[in-house]
């Protein structure tokens, strides 16, 4: 029932078989019924017996019913047993002797109906039989085909997929830029507003300085960059959501997706106002008409992340022709929703053969602000993917499938313009990846992470790996060091360099952690001749990338340049809460001798 979230009514269906696992109703729930939190959403619980298929029918049918008028979500609680305990191998009566002593007298439910329906005369017992073997041979007749079954590679996809690629099927890589004049275009539409609406004074200064950065075509910030990658894929057709706690502002004021007007409350979306009309349900091909875009969603969402990250990985199911996001309000905060992520989201596709392109933004960044708002634990995504470190895949730009082989992304990305490439690559290929970024805190504002237009021009595409600066490669004999980062402290480290002027020290920027980028980093190795290599991260050492990129720069340097450099780690020291939690004195501490280290 909360905008945006409605799905129209949903069936709950509980098979109830009064016992979990061992444990009776008594210890497991404070309630009579299992359905009793139904009480709570005032929706109606329907009750029906698992031994008596026209109630269980009945009961279906009314909720159906129900939920085709109303539109709301009904319960049914259908009471039965399991006849073998937990499995066919467990022995129940060892918990419930009593109900299990009951159970094993008493008939099976095709019995009990079968009975039902001869006493009643609607059926012989010949007829039942028939029907019964009819069933049961068209069971073992599917059994038997299963055993030399061969899928074909797009079978799993449904109607809205059919021009996806499958991980056995090769996806050439594409650019992602896009013509300069439709990014000014979109700038000029989204910081002007009605001439009716009444907008902050403060709020109204940031969004002519984002009309007028887009226009001079210099110092775009993360929130503009992506503005412009939603307002370019909703031109296109692609229909692009957003949710999660305070998504509309964004939570460090810089999105400011949805105004809201200051003397009468009401809300206005920039990005909805793009074209004189925006379509829910027009497809790609409709889009050729001019003035007509997709549909824009920024919604601020109810305090569960467990819930809300998993109704988006259900919606970014049913249509790859959409951006779906969903943003923690900090990074930390998404391990309130891990079940989601480990057992549905990085291993649906190994599971299920379904696809996902769903975009989690996870801020992350030391900033003194202790354990709790520091770190998206971005280690915890790194183990969780299927890429082997110490083999290299073909990754010639024609041949390589090395993302449509993985189960999932995770970027860290440094420039607003590598953000903008980012999002629009979820969209413009033909398969779907679930997508992690580490999204900045600090760099929303930093007067360095900005981009030109340039960057997002035609011709461009995302950067897995940046390189440095052209007069320290110059001078690469001369390089000590190189260093591997990978997220805000670049720019720390920069700062450092340049009031030091250490340009014997090179800072290589790994914008793609996974898949990992081993022949990018093997060239940026090479390039440096005479170079330690070290890897500088925030976290503690047994946290962040560290673990996940060690054996993978080992592995890049031995199998293509032939040589063999194991890196360095540069980091707090390990612990076992994330950032220290003695306030901003205490961050600095560590952080600057973090800084100190790499240029020692």
């Amino acid at each position: 029932r909360v905008q945006d979230f409605d799905t129209g009514g949903t069936i709950h269906v509980v098979v109830n078989n009064q016992v979990g696992f061992t444990t009776d109703p008594v210890h497991a729930r404070s309630t009579l019924y299992c359905s009793d939190i139904g009480k709570t959403f005032e929706i109606p619980v329907l009750h029906c017996n698992g031994d008596d298929p026209l109630s269980v029918v009945t009961a279906f049918e009314m909720a159906v019913e129900w939920r085709q008028r109303y539109g709301e979500d009904v319960i049914i609680d259908m009471v039965c047993y399991r006849r073998l305990g937990h499995n066919e191998l467990d022995q129940p009566a060892f918990t419930q002797p009593r109900l299990y002593a009951k159970i094993s007298s008493h008939p099976d439910t095709l019995a009990v109906y079968t009975q039902q329906l001869v006493s009643s005369g609607i059926a012989s017992e010949e007829e039942c039989k028939a029907v019964r073997d009819m069933v049961m041979a068209s069971y073992e007749e599917e059994f038997e085909k299963s055993r030399t079954y061969e899928s074909l590679p797009n079978e799993w996809l449904s109607s809205n997929w059919g021009d996806m690629k499958s991980p056995r099927q090769r996806s050439r890589i594409r650019e992602t830029g896009v013509d300069t004049s439709l990014l000014r275009q979109i700038g000029e539409k989204i910081s002007s507003l009605p001439e009716s609406f009444t907008i902050h004074r403060q709020l109204a200064k940031i969004i002519a300085a984002r009309g007028r950065v887009v226009a001079e075509g210099a110092g775009v910030d993360w929130g503009t960059a992506e503005a412009l990658a939603f307002g370019t894929l909703l031109l296109e057709g692609n229909h692009v959501r957003i949710t999660g706690q305070d998504v509309q502002r964004g939570t460090f004021s810089h999105r400011h997706a949805v105004l809201i007007d200051q003397a009468t409350n009401e809300p206005y979306t920039p990005l909805n106002n793009l074209a004189k009309a925006a379509s829910p349900r027009a497809t790609l091909s409709d889009f050729a008409v001019p003035d007509l875009q997709a549909r824009f969603i920024a919604q601020n969402s109810i305090l569960s992340e467990f819930g809300v990250l998993g109704f988006e990985l259900g919606y970014s199911l049913e249509n790859p022709n959409s951006l779906v996001l969903w943003e923690a309000q900090f990074g930390d905060f998404v391990n309130g929703a891990q079940v989601m992520i480990d057992q549905f989201i990085v291993s649906g596709e190994d599971k299920w053969l379904r696809q996902s392109g769903l975009v989690m933004l996870l801020p992350h960044g030391y900033d003194g602000q202790g354990s709790e708002h520091s770190s998206c634990r971005i280690e915890r995504f790194l183990q969780l993917t299927n890429e082997d470190p110490y083999h290299v895949p073909n990754m010639h730009d024609e041949e390589r499938m090395q993302i449509q082989l993985s189960n999932m992304q995770v970027c860290n990305c440094t420039t607003p313009a590598n953000f903008f490439h980012l999002l629009r690559r979820q969209v413009h290929r033909d398969f779907r990846k679930p997508l992690v970024v580490a999204s900045p805190k600090n760099l929303l504002r930093h007067k360095m992470a900005v981009s030109t237009l340039d960057d997002m021009g035609p011709g461009t595409r995302f950067n897995r790996v940046y390189r440095d600066e052209p007069e320290v490669e110059a001078a690469r004999d001369g390089v000590r060091r190189l260093v591997f980062c990978s997220g805000k402290v670049y720019y720390e480290l920069l700062a450092e360099r340049q009031a030091k002027g250490a340009n014997d020290v090179a800072l290589v920027r790994i914008e793609q952690l996974a898949p990992f980028p081993f022949d990018r980093v093997a060239r940026e190795v090479e390039r440096y001749p005479n170079a330690e290599v070290v890897w500088v991260q925030e976290e503690p050492k047994n946290m962040g990338a560290w673990t996940h990129v060690a054996p993978r720069i080992a592995t890049a340097t031995r199998d293509i340049n032939g040589h063999e450099h194991r890196p360095r780690c540069i980091s707090r020291t390990t612990s076992a809460a994330v950032a220290t939690g003695h306030g901003a004195k205490a961050h600095a501490l560590e952080q600057n001798a973090i800084i100190a280290a790499a240029f020692a």
